[in-house]
């Protein structure tokens, strides 16, 4: 599918995830909105904190909000709930849509921190390896994301970006995706 950034209003939905240190299911969210900022969808999932299901609970969520007129998915990060790697490309096929992952800052990567994380970490290794590099991107806002693209090209991303980011280097949909996966995660 090709995403045409320009045109009035496409819809991302935005995804984000959040859980407690304890836990062993991270909630994931999942808000649709089009890019003159209406919201009109959301859908809530979980994943396995220190697991390796995150791309099968994205596409749960996917498949949750039943929505043939979402343009694309804005992950907020590959890498979730304690080293659970989201394959972008995998998701891109599955879903039919482009898919932009973004993260915020500069780093040197984190292989050293899966290395520590898991007794067989091989497979996570070459999970997060077929990830391939990040490229930066400076939004309108003057702000630096990070981003890991499928389906979509460097400029449209960009562009993608820009169209649904208000202030700061947080697209509506993944801040408000952040927001819903906190409110709804387990209290204890």
């Amino acid at each position: 599918m090709v995403v045409h950034p320009g045109k009035r209003a496409i819809r991302a939905v935005g995804v984000a995830e959040s859980f407690r240190p304890s836990a062993k299911r991270s909630t994931l969210a999942g808000v649709v909105a089009r890019t003159d900022l209406v919201v009109d969808g959301f859908a809530l999932g979980a994943a396995t904190v220190g697991g390796d299901d995150a791309t099968a609970a994205v596409l749960r969520l996917w498949r949750r909000l039943g929505r043939e007129d979402v343009n694309l998915v804005l992950l907020n990060g590959c890498v979730i709930s304690r080293y659970n790697i989201v394959d972008v490309d995998l998701l891109a096929r599955r879903t039919g849509v482009p898919v932009v992952c973004l993260t915020y800052n500069e780093t040197r990567g984190i292989e050293a921190a899966i290395r520590r994380s898991s007794p067989h970490p091989e497979p996570r290794l070459e999970a997060y390896r077929r990830l391939g590099p990040r490229t930066p991107v400076t939004l309108r806002t003057g702000h630096r994301v990070y981003v890991r693209a499928s389906g979509i090209g460097a400029e449209d991303a960009k562009r993608v970006l820009d169209a649904f980011t208000l202030q700061g280097g947080l697209p509506e949909p993944v801040r408000l995706a952040r927001l819903l996966a906190r409110a709804a995660r387990p209290r204890a």
